[in-house]
């Protein structure tokens, strides 16, 4: 690991005046342990990050991580707390630790959660405000802000005739632009069927119900003499089996199932003119949209409300994170005259986390962090 360098005075003030400015703002600082069960990330994130991570192992065998990032720490912190089921704010700003091509294996980040806020709307406006100030402190007067909502995108894809298998796949791609046109582009053709394993029992098993796809293959394996390998059961085999028959079914319904999603994904722009966009998409194809429009109208107008100049931002349909447990309102936020550095603040709703963590009651979530080494 590259040494990180030790903070110079004017970093450290900078830091300080973040700190104080959280504070003041209702988000008092924590810190979370520094080491943290591997098996959190990789079961939340996937196994792409382990190659980032700095693993170690304890006494007893358990793999252990310097943590990556701030978020499941202190989300893991609060559900070990005696107050989980009640809301909260934390803050933090400290060293988080990832294996990079170029810099320090160590470096900064700072950032706030705020867990269980009812107002959804109000406490979205009220993070990206305060990613916006916490800005300024920095010194950084040339942000430009990108602004999403995957629950726009839900409701797309609640509103179509789409088979479960497409409307799952479809859903898990969305933030990965490339992928996700490369998943509707196949709608409208079906998989080749050399891409597929077995094409003639994938047709044979075109529309079967689980039940008796389940016996033919417990048959195939029992004829052939063949048995399940690494844990997985006809059932298990049955079921992947009709999930490919089924994303390789093409008709009419998938046309135009493909043909509404790459109309809706194209919507860009000023948000109250990405709205406007949006409801003229959903008149056209019939689609029941009016409750997730209101729904960021609402936050649009809770950003205006806490002073965010919202004809500032940049609404793009496709924008959304690649992780499954965001659920709604996502932002980013570069610097202008910096965009060879990527995103400086990232954040936005992750409702599924704390859930995903464990918690036994739905925990709404939302929050930011700052890449201070990008500034």
């Amino acid at each position: 690991m590259s040494p990180a360098k030790s903070p110079t005075r004017p970093q450290a003030a900078r830091y300080a005046a973040l700190t104080a400015l959280f504070e003041a703002a209702g988000f008092p600082a924590v810190e979370p342990a520094i080491l943290q069960p591997t098996s959190l990330f990789l079961d939340l994130i996937g196994e792409d990050i382990r190659g980032r991570m700095y693993l170690t192992s304890d006494a007893a065998g358990e793999e252990l991580c310097l943590r990556p990032d701030y978020t499941i720490p202190v989300c893991r912190a609060h559900l070990d707390g005696p107050g989980a089921t009640t809301p909260a704010r934390y803050s933090y700003c400290g060293p988080v630790f990832r294996q990079r091509r170029e810099g320090a294996g160590e470096f900064m980040q700072a950032g706030v959660e705020c867990f269980g806020r009812p107002d959804e709307a109000e406490a979205d406006a009220h993070v990206l405000a305060l990613a916006l100030e916490s800005l300024a402190t920095l010194g950084v007067d040339d942000a430009t802000i990108q602004i999403g909502d995957e629950a726009l995108f839900r409701a797309v894809l609640d509103g179509l005739d789409l088979a479960p298998v497409w409307h799952r796949r479809l859903g898990e791609l969305f933030g990965e632009r490339d992928r996700l046109d490369a998943a509707i582009a196949a709608m409208t053709g079906g998989v080749p069927e050399g891409a597929m394993p077995a094409p003639a029992l994938m047709r044979a098993l075109d529309g079967v119900d689980p039940a008796t796809a389940q016996e033919a293959v417990a048959e195939l394996l029992r004829l052939s003499g063949l048995r399940p390998v690494a844990g997985r059961s006809a059932a298990d085999i049955a079921g992947r089996l009709l999930e490919q028959a089924a994303l390789a079914t093409h008709d009419s319904g998938t046309d135009r199932a493909a043909e509404l999603l790459s109309a809706f994904l194209s919507i860009r722009g000023r948000p109250r003119e990405a709205v406007t966009a949006m409801e003229s998409f959903a008149a056209r194809s019939g689609l029941d949209l009016a409750a997730a429009l209101a729904g960021f109208t609402a936050r649009l107008d809770a950003l205006e409300a806490a002073g965010v100049e919202v004809g500032n931002l940049e609404f793009s349909a496709d924008f959304g994170r690649r992780l499954d447990y965001y659920t709604g309102f996502v932002f980013e936020i570069h610097s202008a005259s910096r965009k060879d550095a990527g995103q400086i603040v990232g954040g936005g709703r992750y409702d599924r986390l704390l859930a995903l963590l464990g918690a036994e009651t739905h925990i709404p979530a939302t929050g930011f962090s700052i890449w201070l080494d990008r500034i």
